[in-house]
């Protein structure tokens, strides 16, 4: 079963220096259909003004997977972290037992993110932090690991039976990928157009995958992609 979720529909929240929407209930948005996929709790496309970001503030038991879109994301943490991601790149933070961090745009102008909150297969345990480049051309025409729980190809490491992957599609070129049943997938467009299945996704359009597929993703124009597959 695929469920779309187009951009449009989302949950929003907007400020001076944020402007935010939510694939999933978050904060002040509320939709009891869409509190969680799996074990993906948080799928939110922020847009963070130039100078200005999230102030220090913990986590604990939850694995955050950040995957900058434009721009840069400088992070900072009470373990002594402290790093930036580039567009395109990734970063994992694992709560763990606690953490405080902040996460602010350094830079001149507006930084684009998405960012993941996937429930750990065990609460608690070693709080930690890391980041990898992951060049788009390393991904054309197939799908890249970002982040797993096995750390496979390199990819960051998360407390869960997941992945977190991307890839990018030419216009006419077709991707696939084999979605077990008893598995929950959820792809979304990070920028450009596909066709799923037949059903046309733009960009930071989502769409919540169950119940066993294979999927075949065909570029209407060059697309950019992020897919979660979880337990």
């Amino acid at each position: 079963m695929i469920e779309l979720r187009p951009f449009e529909k989302l949950g929003r929240f907007r400020n001076d220096w944020l402007n935010a929407h939510y694939h999933f209930s978050f904060s002040g948005y509320h939709d009891p259909a869409r509190v969680h996929h799996g074990a993906l709790r948080v799928w939110n496309d922020d847009e963070i003004q130039p100078h200005t970001g999230f102030p220090p503030h913990g986590h604990d038991s939850m694995e955050i997977i950040t995957y900058v879109r434009q721009g840069a994301i400088t992070h900072k943490d009470s373990l002594g972290n402290h790093g930036r991601t580039e567009a395109g790149d990734v970063q994992v933070m694992s709560a763990g037992s606690g953490v405080q961090h902040s996460e602010w745009n350094a830079e001149d102008d507006v930084t684009k993110i998405f960012q993941l909150w996937i429930i750990p297969r065990n609460r608690g345990g070693k709080p930690s932090w890391g980041a990898r480049q992951f060049p788009k051309g390393d991904r054309s025409g197939q799908w890249a690991v970002f982040a797993s729980g096995t750390g496979e190809n390199d990819s960051l490491q998360i407390n869960q039976d997941a992945k977190v992957l991307g890839a990018t599609v030419k216009a006419g070129e077709t991707l696939t990928y084999e979605l077990p049943a008893g598995r929950y997938g959820y792809l979304v467009v990070a920028d450009g157009e596909v066709v799923l299945n037949g059903q046309t996704l733009k960009a930071r359009d989502g769409a919540a995958i169950s119940g066993g597929e294979t999927l075949t993703l065909e570029g209407v124009n060059s697309a950019e992609l992020v897919l979660v597959d979880t337990v």
